[in-house]
Order: C-alpha cells, then structure tokens, then sequence
C-alpha cells in the first residue's frame, strides 16, 4: 500500500491498482456450508455501488452515523468500505437509536426498529439472496443495490481527519483508522501481500474489524473471513489452514 494513504478508501483505490485480481476477503459461514470468494476487483465494485446508494438513494451525508448490525460476513465488510468512501461515520454494533440510519441482518432486525431514520435489511443468505418478504419497514438490500454504479464518486472529498468509525464506543478518524491498522499489522502476523489471516471474530470490536478487514487491507494481504466458527471442528479448521494458504489466525 502507498504511503500516502490516509483513509480506507485510499488503501482499496491502491489494492486495486497493485493488483485487482487476487483474492482480497475470503468468506466462509460454517452453520451453512457457504464459501464466498472476492477479489480485490469484485470487492471494490460491491463498495462502490453500495457507496452508490448510500449517497444517491439514501441522501446520506459525511458525518452521518450508520449503525452496522451484522456479524463478521464479507457484506458487513463492504458496508464499512462504503460508508468510508462516503464519509459516512460506522458504527458496527452501535446503538441504532442514536444513527440517522441502520443496516440490520436478520438476527436484528427488532433492535434495528429504534433507528428514526432509513432501515436496510440484509438477508445473509448464500449467494447475497433476497428475502422472500422483505422485513415491514425495511429496504431490502439485495433488491436494491445490484443495479446501483459499478463506479463511484464522492460529492465532497472524504477528510482523513474527520470521524469515520466507531468501535465499542471508541471513535477513530479515517486516518486513524489507517495508521492504527498499519501499525497492528505485525502483531497480527500480517508482515506484507502474502500474508493472509484467518478470523473468526464478530465485528463489533476494533479485534475484529482489524483482523478481518483493516489490518490486511492495510499491508495489501487478504482475509478468511469465518462465521460461525466454533461449528467446525479442530481437524477440519487444520485443513482449512492449509487449503486456504493461511499463514495467521485471529479467533
């Protein structure tokens, strides 16, 4: 990654130029059997028409406040990545009362309900299925966004230094979010872009948004994102350690 990268943007506008190709989130969710592939390429188009509608569809603005209530699952990954792009603040696991507007998975959908504002329901089927209803009072995502800009353009340049995430009740800027990233690479084992880490941590704390997006990102490596991992047993993790070229584990 450059140097000159300030926010996360930045590191996804320099992962796609190093090489758009390899794979950058790997997703597994072991109470399904679903694996999920993403490239640096693919990843960055699902950003940018998610970035899309947040900005066109729902008038979010920098600044406003987006309650992230999904688990670790490569669609919370590009709901961040959106939000970063916009200037939008992320608040995974954050209080939906207090957001102008809330992104909830199935398994939140009550508490998604406080939120005043736009409410986005995501399924989290295989394959980014649709609900077969959606939820009342709810956008559907996987109705919506599919046909949003596969290219995306601020209307104001995001600032580094203004608030971009925050993280069991800690806020960080998007610069900040950058330089700790980078910083905390290493002791997660992530040492350059052969590095790849396996995590199974939600991403409601800064433990889990670093290992499973911020941290490899930052270092131009890539993650193996896990749901439900306490469902697959020792020997099968093992395999799946070596098949997927893992070379560090958070869990």
């Amino acid at each position: 990654m450059n140097a000159t990268d300030r926010t996360p943007a930045d590191l996804l506008r320099s992962a796609l130029a190093a090489d758009a190709a390899r794979p950058l989130v790997t997703f597994y969710d072991d109470a399904t059997g679903e694996r999920v592939e993403l490239s640096v390429a693919t990843f960055a188009n699902w950003v940018a028409k998610t970035a899309n509608y947040l900005q066109d569809e729902l008038s979010a603005e920098p600044g406003d406040r987006l309650a992230l209530l999904l688990p670790g699952h490569w669609q919370a990954a590009v709901w961040l990545m959106a939000c970063h792009s916009v200037g939008v603040v992320a608040d995974p696991g954050g209080d939906a009362a207090a957001a102008d507007l809330v992104v909830a998975g199935p398994d939140t959908l009550q508490a998604a309900r406080a939120c005043s504002g736009e409410r986005i329901a995501l399924s989290l089927r295989p394959l980014g299925g649709r609900f077969p209803e959606a939820p009342a009072g709810f956008r559907d995502y996987a109705v919506e966004v599919p046909g949003m800009g596969d290219r995306f353009a601020p209307y104001a340049p995001v600032d580094p230094e203004e608030p971009a995430l925050i993280v069991a009740g800690r806020e960080f800027t998007a610069a900040e979010v950058v330089e700790r990233a980078r910083a905390e690479a290493p002791g997660l084992g992530l040492t350059g872009p052969a590095s790849r880490i396996l995590s199974g941590l939600p991403y409601d704390t800064w433990e889990g948004v670093a290992a499973g997006l911020y941290a490899p990102l930052a270092i131009g490596g890539s993650v193996v994102l896990c749901r439900h991992l306490d469902r697959l047993a020792e020997d099968s993790l093992a395999t799946r350690v070596d098949s997927e070229r893992v070379t560090a584990t958070a869990r």
